[in-house]
């Protein structure tokens, strides 16, 4: 950083402290990171957003054997997990699909410690979360029964099935908040990871569309179990949704006709991780921990 860039930012500082708005007010320390939310709501929709990136590194994290480091933060409520998964965890077979899953798996990693330490004391407990038996049932939905036992953690494809179903949910549900949060910090926060999981759900979108002519599972293309996937989260998530492609084309940004990302209500996003369960189920087996849920 140059002297006059440093310059010019204590004297931002100095006049914004003159006026009662330092950098505390702002909700940033000294440090670059969040100060504690002072007012309820903002704690509510962190909390939510916490939530949501416990069930993505558990995902993320059991794939590339470190979900150990995920165990480490936020109590001890079980993570479940497909029957035959190792410690170490799977067996990629490409390359490419491997190197995203890791930096993929360190994104949602530091989502977790950055939202949990900016929460403090008032951060949730990390709620029981299920990667067995869910995927099985949302794999059942999307496909009217006839994928039975889907395990993301099987092999590559299925591991690009297993993370569109979060993906997208998650890009939707960061723009969805953007308006509750009242604290312009916490708001350029959200907006930065929102930025991140859109870059992750485009480079598994774009995985998955080079290969949207193979077979997946019982008879059906990458491309029709990805559209069966969008249509069921369309279906309880506000019809905000869309599959791989379109009579245009590719898909890699769903979006309005703006081009604008959908946003999604708390209450859609809850419809989709508890698989269309009232209050719990699907992915949060208990529901969710805080007031959002």
């Amino acid at each position: 950083m140059s002297t006059e860039t440093n310059t010019n930012r204590r004297a931002a500082l100095g006049t914004l402290t003159k006026l009662g708005l330092g950098t505390a007010a702002l909700g940033l320390m000294g440090n670059g990171t969040l100060a504690a939310p002072a007012k309820d709501i903002d704690g509510a929709v962190l909390n939510f957003a916490l939530n949501l990136e416990y069930l993505e590194a558990a995902f993320y994290l059991a794939a590339v054997g470190r979900l150990n480091e995920l165990k480490a933060i936020g109590g001890g409520a079980e993570i479940k997990l497909p029957a035959g998964l190792p410690s170490t965890g799977m067996s990629f077979k490409d390359s490419t699909t491997e190197a995203f899953a890791k930096d993929i798996a360190d994104d949602e990693l530091s989502h977790v410690k950055f939202l949990h330490a900016a929460l403090g004391k008032g951060a949730v407990a990390r709620p029981v979360i299920d990667l067995g038996t869910a995927f099985d049932a949302a794999g059942q939905a999307a496909s009217g029964g006839a994928i039975k036992g889907f395990n993301p953690y099987a092999n590559d494809l299925f591991f690009l099935h297993g993370a569109f179903i979060f993906e997208d949910v998650g890009v939707t549900a960061y723009n969805g908040a953007a308006t509750l949060i009242t604290n312009p910090a916490y708001l350029q926060a959200a907006a930065g990871i929102l930025a991140v999981e859109a870059y992750h759900a485009g480079a598994i979108r774009t995985l998955l569309y080079q290969q949207r002519q193979v077979t997946a599972a019982a008879g059906l293309y990458v491309g029709q179990v990805v559209g069966a996937i969008s249509a069921l989260r369309g279906k309880v998530g506000g019809g905000k949704d869309a599959g791989l492609s379109d009579n245009a084309g590719a898909i890699i940004a769903p979006a309005d006709r703006n081009a604008v990302a959908y946003g999604r209500s708390t209450a859609e996003v809850l419809n989709i991780v508890y698989l269309g369960g009232k209050g719990k189920g699907g992915f949060y087996p208990n529901g969710l921990n805080g007031a959002i849920k």
